[in-house]
């Protein structure tokens, strides 16, 4: 507002409903309803996002005399590589980087995206192993702006689908995502070298 919506302050009245206890029908149905709405989401885009992260993550093969992890020689691995300079003042290694990108659709992909970039079956139910790979990859300080950079950045393409709708913007959509992206990039990158400096790195 003291940007872009200067102006006097109009004042804001919202309508409440009656409070009531809630009906266990109505109660039964929201969940069944939100519930299937989850599955049809984690159908229509966690798992085809994850087979083909798996893709990316496992062709091409790696050459006879490999000596680095399968990874290393896919186009996942290219690409994280490639990004990885971008990425590197707040921490982020290249298997992190992969992460981002299909977490963008959902940010419940990142977990399974985690696991398949550090070779782990099944992680989202396997997560003590996940948890020690990571433990063992990850400093403090990286696990801290890893956790900044998800409280911030726009990591869910159907939000900016409304964003988009309701705004009937092209261009506060991008503005949107640009703020969210760059904040994200900012809070990271503060939490990372604060913690690095408390003894985190």
């Amino acid at each position: 507002r003291k940007v872009f919506w200067r102006g006097a302050v109009e004042p804001f009245m919202m309508e409440l409903p009656t409070y009531r206890l809630p009906d266990p029908k109505s109660v039964a149905f929201n969940l069944w309803l939100r519930a299937k709405i989850f599955i049809n989401r984690a159908g229509r885009i966690i798992l085809p996002l994850v087979i083909l992260l798996w893709v990316l993550a496992t062709f091409p093969y790696p050459p006879e005399n490999a000596t680095l992890p399968d990874i290393d020689y896919s186009f996942a691995g290219m690409i994280g590589r490639a990004l990885e300079p971008i990425f590197a003042p707040i921490g982020f290694n290249w298997q992190m980087v992969i992460a981002l990108i299909p977490g963008m659709a959902a940010r419940e992909v990142a977990v399974a995206a985690l696991g398949t970039t550090y070779a782990i079956a099944d992680a989202e139910n396997a997560t003590g192993l996940l948890a020690s790979t990571l433990s063992a990859q990850w400093s403090l300080a990286t696990a801290l702006s890893f956790l900044a950079w998800y409280i911030f950045a726009p990591q869910c393409v159907a939000t900016l689908g409304v964003v988009k709708r309701e705004t009937n913007s092209t261009k506060w959509t991008w503005i949107m995502i640009g703020y969210m992206f760059g904040l994200a990039y900012l809070a990271s990158f503060v939490t990372y070298h604060v913690a690095a400096a408390l003894g985190g790195g």
